[in-house]
């Protein structure tokens, strides 16, 4: 029963989505479960946040990642505590409100630090995957330094049109066919889902 009963809730509710989409009548509960799926998304957030607290903890007692998960800690609660403080007087979302401040001035460094670091590794991935083995990727390599001079101030003038051409046919086609082959696969692992061929909510 502890496997049936997710298992048939599941397959019931993601039916009812399915064919509420094309039965007007039954979109009125759609839209009830899909409030109880935000919920309930609300609620795991939580858990997960607990799981996460917990497992740190654990790693301060086994003397393990120590640095690491003492400046998460005290990360999570320190920001927690200014984003309360802020809450209370009223001005959590202003400009100059301490939250704001840990946002712009903490939060805000770290991302641009690693989008800096993953720019590195594009660029390494990026000499490693322009290597000329054929003539496919004798293209790729063209189009990239084409599209690259294209953005340059200096050589923009020059290669803009055919840059522009470049953004607006071959690689739009080509994300077009990407994201027609992920929403196949997003339609197969549902409708694996639904069927009981694939079940990730008893793992």
């Amino acid at each position: 029963m502890k496997r049936t009963g997710p298992f048939v809730l599941s397959v019931v509710i993601g039916l009812w989505i399915l064919v509420a989409f094309f039965v007007k009548p039954l979109r009125g509960a759609q839209q009830t479960l899909l409030l109880w799926y935000t919920i309930v998304g609300a609620f795991a957030l939580v858990v997960g946040l607990i799981n996460l607290i917990q497992s740190h903890l654990r790693n301060l007692q086994r003397g393990q990642n120590v640095p690491y998960s003492l400046i998460l800690l005290f990360g999570f609660f320190g920001t927690l505590a200014v984003g309360i403080y802020a809450f209370f007087q009223g001005n959590a979302f202003d400009p100059y409100s301490p939250l704001m401040w840990v946002y712009g001035y903490v939060l805000a460094p770290l991302q641009s630090t690693m989008f800096s670091l993953l720019a590195f590794f594009l660029a390494s991935a990026a000499f490693r995957a322009f290597r000329i083995r054929n003539m496919e990727a004798l293209l790729l390599l063209l189009a990239a330094v084409i599209v690259m001079l294209g953005r340059i101030p200096w050589t923009e003038h020059t290669f803009a049109g055919i840059t522009e051409w470049i953004m607006a046919i071959p690689n739009l086609a080509a994300q077009r066919g990407i994201q027609i082959g992920v929403a196949l696969g997003a339609i197969g692992m549902a409708l694996r889902i639904l069927f009981g061929l694939e079940r990730p909510y008893l793992r």
